[in-house]
Formats: structure tokens, C-alpha cells, sequence
């Protein structure tokens, strides 16, 4: 998720937040949701009652860490954009593929003739999501790291396959400290 406080790419690319609060909820709340959900489909499958379900759930928190990039300019594929010394991202469908930055201002950042501009790949800040997951729940505070990462794996292949598969294609979890 990105963000931009142009209003003009927010309008045209309707999957680019309007502020970075914005885009890191928006994270937030698709990541917690996942995490959910593995939990929920775990505590079926031991045929535990919804109250019971409910209630475990409830004692969850997750809070995640993520920054989303700035795309104060965009522009698709077949675009030309003329801008002045900022950063334009290079959207395909809903996805940032590349940032391109004019380094002249006469210059124009054209996506398709990488010559013309700086295109760099996305800094690797935007492409990470970190977090914790905290439960007053006993009995999952006393899961073992293998249990954890199991409920991880499982969000990351539910992330890879749902409705923002394609910026999840590569993701993958890991579980760090106790």
C-alpha cells in the first residue's frame, strides 16, 4: 500500500491511500484480519464452540510496523509524466513496479524509456511488514515458536492467495524471541 497526498493519484489510482496513516491502517487491518482468520479456522477445526472462539480471539492484539511509500506523482506504463525533481511511482494495475525521478526539470520521466530518467527499484523499507501479536489467552501464551509460525505461514499463504495476492507473491513470516 502507498500513499499520496496529490489528490489527482489518489482519484486516478484508486488503490493509493490519501495519507500514510491511511496506508498503514489500511495494512494493519488486512494483516490482523488474516491472522484472525487462521486462528478462527484453527479453533473450528478443534470444534471449539463460537462463544468460546469468540472469546479467544478478543484477547489477541496485533500491531504492525510497516512504511508505506510516498508517490506524490504517478504514472502507468504508457504515461509521460514532466515533473521536477520528485519521485514519480511507476503503477501497473494496482502495484508500484518502479519509482522513476527526473534528475533535470526539463526533463521527462517516461516509463517506458528508462534513458530518460532514474528508475529504481522500491527501497526495501516498503516492502516489509513487521509486527507483533500479543494474547492474554494462557494457553496460546505458552504456544511454542513452531506452533506460532505454523499460524504465520498459514496468513502468508492466505495473503498470497487472496485479493492482493500479487503483493504478496513473495512474502514469507518468520517468528524471532519467545
Amino acid at each position: 500500500m502507498v500513499y499520496s497526498e496529490n489528490a489527482a493519484v489518489v482519484s486516478r489510482f484508486p488503490g493509493v491511500a490519501s495519507t500514510q496513516a491511511g496506508a498503514q491502517g489500511f495494512v494493519q487491518r488486512l494483516v490482523m484480519q488474516t491472522v484472525l482468520d487462521v486462528l478462527e479456522r484453527q479453533a473450528r477445526s478443534a470444534f471449539l464452540p463460537d462463544t468460546v472462539i469468540s472469546s479467544i480471539l478478543d484477547q489477541l492484539t496485533v500491531n504492525i510496523r510497516y512504511e508505506p511509500l510516498n508517490c506524490p506523482n504517478a504514472a502507468n506504463p504508457a504515461d509521460q509524466l514532466k515533473q521536477a525533481n520528485s519521485p514519480s511511482c511507476n503503477i501497473v494495475g494496482n502495484t508500484v513496479t518502479s519509482v522513476c525521478t527526473v534528475l533535470m526539470d526539463d526533463k521527462t520521466c517516461e516509463t517506458t524509456k528508462a534513458g530518460e530518467a532514474t528508475v529504481m527499484p522500491i527501497s526495501g523499507a516498503h516492502l516489509t511488514i513487521s509486527g507483533t501479536l500479543s494474547t492474554t489467552n494462557i494457553i496460546m501464551a505458552n504456544w511454542s515458536n513452531m506452533m506460532w509460525q505454523n499460524v504465520l505461514n498459514r496468513a502468508v499463504r492466505m495473503l498470497a492467495s487472496g485479493p492482493f495476492a500479487s503483493h504478496f507473491s513473495t512474502a514469507f513470516g518468520t517468528i524471532s524471541g519467545n
